[in-house]
């Protein structure tokens, strides 16, 4: 009892004063999903089978200790266990759900009557254990053989099939055929374990392209209508320049197994409070639970510190726990296209006065980011559905798979250890010196359903206004300084000048080309200007304090 009061207490400490009413958090879930995915072998550990059958002996344990409403997701190899079979049906509360992981193992594919490609019954590598390396044809025999299996033992399709990452053809068969309501996929990350997922809808929920299940439609007609949760609890600080410089990231995520995140108890509550009490827009969502290859010995400690958490929040109506199945289900009857949302971010949980605040809608998103000594568009990316996946009808092949959107800024990318890039405001005086601007002391509202607006001033009282609207960002400024000049300027170090999209600059728009397709940067107020790249990339010049930049792909893509 001692360790929930000082849960709610701390909570009730850090509450940050841009937080939305007890009403309003009403009409905003903050939504939690513990989704447990399971395999039933790993050749990485020894005793590997009994190790995996006992952390999901544990986490079924854990969940009904505190009668909490659970997703476990099986693997085809457990799927059809005996064992695995009679724990579910015997020890599982009826409250949780039951559905599909869907990495491919070997029983799998011989099902299918397909060749096993790998050196073990299950793998990781990439183009053997994803959809995205077999033919649009086996994706289906794959899909179509599990379904029968699992209608077999439990006398239902499932409703939610999750996966690192599954591909657009298979998600939109299952669908059609098997009506499917829910999936996830595969927080954003750079090779991490071989997968790269970046520049997506960061955090929440999208309705996929029907060309590829990574980016966010903007129509119904282009959308798979399944829509797709992010996992594993990014961090929304400092996950994203995690091992920025280099080509592979680590993971700063809500998993229990990892000693500086989701085995942290101070991490954690720092976590909840920018997932409970930041403004969201449409809703605000996290993945708890874990994958059973981490073995209880790993992940139980992280489990049982942050379950009272994730209870004394339930309890006091902050979260809505849930099935994965269930969130689906309220996504489709709330949203028709995918919503705006918003991940706030304003107590630093390393002390370093840092801020982040992360935007999303189907046509873009982007990123805010306060440091000591800087502020900064640390990302933006557009979305667009006809940016087809190179996988959509062909196979990968090798060890690694890549899924990205259209950027406009993409500090992970274009920076190196030493030098971090950024879209900066930048003052320029009367003789044409510039001064970077720093900006502090955000206050974030929600202006309307779909609008976040932030306010944020310099050193020297000059008010920046930024304001994200669904399909445009608007930033403009009440000077306090007479005279006072100022625009946004793209500096990007010498090693990085070569991962650059832009093609051709025209005075409101930017021609761009990144993995073959074709898009516009378009503004619609301010000048655009070009650099050298040697003293800058390209500058958006204010006009009358005001510039705005267009969140859709331009119509000359």
């Amino acid at each position: 009892m001692k360790c929930v009061k000082s849960v709610i207490f701390c909570f009730l400490i850090l509450s940050c004063v841009s937080c939305k009413s007890a009403e309003e958090k009403e009409r905003s879930p903050r939504i939690i999903n513990i989704v447990n995915f399971i395999r039933k072998t790993d050749y990485r550990l020894e005793n590997a089978d009994s190790l995996l059958f006992e952390a999901v002996e544990k986490q079924i344990e854990l969940v009904n200790k505190y009668d909490f409403p659970a997703t476990f997701l099986f693997q085809y190899d457990a799927l059809i266990d005996p064992e695995y079979q009679k724990l579910m049906k015997s020890k599982l509360d009826p409250k949780c759900e039951i559905g599909a992981w869907w990495e491919i193992t070997r029983p799998h594919v011989e099902a299918a009557g397909i060749e096993w490609r790998g050196e073990h019954p299950w793998v990781s590598t990439a183009n053997i254990a994803f959809t995205t390396g077999y033919t649009p044809e086996e994706r289906e025999k794959l899909v179509d053989v599990y379904m029968a299996e699992f209608k077999e033992i439990y006398g239902y399709y499932p409703r939610s099939v999750a996966s690192w990452y599954i591909d657009s053809h298979t998600l939109a068969y299952m669908y059609d055929k098997y009506g499917v309501v829910a999936s996830a996929n595969c927080k954003d990350q750079v090779g991490t374990d071989g997968y790269t997922l970046w520049g997506g809808y960061w955090n929440q929920a999208y309705y996929p392209s029907r060309k590829n299940a990574y980016m966010p439609a903007q129509s119904e007609q282009g959308q798979i209508p399944v829509p797709v949760f992010r996992m594993l609890g990014s961090d929304p600080m400092y996950q994203y320049d995690n091992g920025v410089g280099s080509d592979r990231q680590g993971v700063i995520s809500l998993e229990p197994v990892y000693h500086d995140s989701g085995k942290n108890r101070k991490w954690v509550e720092y976590f909840f409070q920018s997932i409970v009490d930041g403004p969201s827009l449409a809703f605000n969502y996290a993945q708890a639970g874990q994958e059973n290859s981490f073995t209880w010995n790993g992940m139980g400690e992280g489990l049982k510190m942050q379950f009272p958490i994730i209870d004394s929040l339930r309890r006091t109506g902050k979260i809505r726990l849930e099935t994965l199945e269930a969130s689906g289900k309220w996504f489709k009857e709330q949203f028709t296209t995918t919503p705006a949302t918003a991940v706030t971010t304003l107590f630093d949980v390393r002390n370093k006065g840092n801020k982040s605040v992360w935007y999303n809608s189907r046509y873009y998103r982007a990123n805010l980011f306060w440091e000591k000594d800087g502020f900064c568009f640390r990302d933006i990316h557009l979305f667009d559905e006809d940016f087809e996946s190179e996988y959509l009808h062909t196979p990968g092949t090798g060890g690694q798979f890549y899924y990205y959107t259209l950027p406009v800024i993409d500090r992970f990318h274009w920076s190196t250890r030493d030098e971090l890039t950024g879209l900066r405001i930048v003052e320029s005086d009367n003789n044409g010196k510039k001064r970077n601007v720093v900006l502090a002391d955000p206050v974030v509202t929600e202006t309307s359903k779909t609008t976040l607006k932030v306010e944020s001033k310099d050193q020297n009282g000059n008010n920046f206004i930024i304001v994200f609207y669904e399909d445009k960002i608007d930033i403009s400024c009440k000077p306090k300084e007479k005279g006072f000049n100022w625009m946004l300027e793209l500096k990007v170090p010498q090693e990085r000048t070569d991962r650059l999209p832009f093609k051709k600059f025209d005075q409101f728009s930017i021609s761009s080309e990144f993995r073959g397709f074709n898009y516009e940067i378009l503004c619609e107020k301010g000048d655009i200007v070009k650099g050298k790249n040697i003293d800058f990339v390209f500058r958006i010049v204010a006009v009358n304090n005001k510039l705005v930049i267009n969140g859709k792909v331009g119509a000359g893509k």
